[in-house]
């Protein structure tokens, strides 16, 4: 029966991770470019007043581009085929990180309720965090080669690396340890996982609690508990999100091909020197509009797949 749950956990898993990657695929590539240095900052002058004379003064600056201007830029000059960039290493990798992350997050959640008090908030923290430890550790080469592929500027009409090839040349020019850059900053990143699933595990408890019961007091699901469902997954992402997305860019940085980003706070200090505080959250908006629905996709096709393959046993 524990074999069975596992593999179901893992199907699931593996199931809503391709749902949400295919339908979301544009906004992680308009997130990733607004997240990379190679943005190109808009130059404005600055009138500052105030002077002895009384004159003006005329300060150089700039303005980072919007996700629209970004947008409008990939199709001028890409094509609308470079917003589904890396989506061939993101289909192959994102069925095995979920089946992986939410098979490790049951077995996780099964032994930390018997460390804990079962079900408790410490208990899906740690759950969390162990499964994405575990996967980010496993998947980090992959999310490399995406990143890169998703970062390549190329007219229309030029040829684009593959996902093959990126490899290759990932691994000529930095070897295996390539492959790893931004492990780290995914590290770091865990705390957002944390964070959501504290919140949702919550809301799901909660909801669980006023869900309908049924004369022979068996509890009922139905379509309007998988809508609460999505609803408490996307305010739980959503929340964990904004807190935790400086790492983001830090980790985006850190994989773009290059030098001058070496280590996690070696990278943060120079965008806050450079750039100033601001630019930690560039992207931001692709990523909430990208992440919310997509993680409400994914944690309730995950849900659901559980719910009928459970009840077919």
């Amino acid at each position: 029966m524990a074999q069975k749950d596992t593999l179901l956990h893992l199907f699931a898993g593996g199931c809503s991770g391709t749902v949400g990657a295919i339908v979301t695929c544009p906004l992680e590539v308009l997130k990733t470019r607004l997240q990379s240095s190679g943005l190109t900052l808009r130059p404005i002058f600055q009138v500052q007043l105030g002077t002895l004379s009384g004159t003006g003064v005329i300060r150089p600056g700039a303005v980072t581009p919007g996700l629209l201007q970004v947008l409008r830029s990939i199709l001028e000059k890409e094509g609308p085929r470079s917003l589904f960039r890396g989506l061939g290493p993101n289909l192959v990798g994102v069925a095995p990180s979920r089946a992986i992350y939410f098979a490790a997050y049951s077995k996780s959640k099964e032994m930390f309720n018997g460390l804990f008090v079962p079900n408790s908030g410490a208990v899906h923290m740690s759950s969390a965090g162990v499964a994405a430890f575990v996967t980010n550790s496993l998947m980090n080469p992959i999310w490399m080669v995406k990143t890169r592929m998703q970062l390549e500027k190329k007219a229309r009409g030029e040829k684009k690396m593959n996902a093959l090839q990126c490899a290759r040349y990932v691994y000529k020019t930095e070897g295996v340890r390539g492959f790893y850059r931004g492990l780290t900053a995914s590290y770091a990143g865990i705390s957002e996982t944390m964070i959501c699933f504290l919140i949702y595990e919550t809301l799901k408890k909660h909801l669980a609690n006023n869900q309908f019961t049924s004369p022979n007091n068996e509890k009922e699901k139905g379509a309007s508990d998988f809508l609460s469902l999505m609803m408490a997954a996307a305010f739980s992402k959503g929340c964990a999100s904004c807190i935790a997305y400086p790492h983001e860019v830090i980790r985006t940085r850190l994989r773009e091909e290059g030098c001058k980003y070496k280590y996690f706070f070696q990278t943060g200090r120079l965008i806050a020197v450079e750039e100033g505080y601001a630019a930690f959250y560039r992207g931001l908006v692709p990523q909430l509009i990208r992440q919310i629905p997509n993680t409400a996709i994914v944690l309730s096709t995950y849900e659901l797949i559980v719910h009928l393959l459970g009840e077919s046993k």
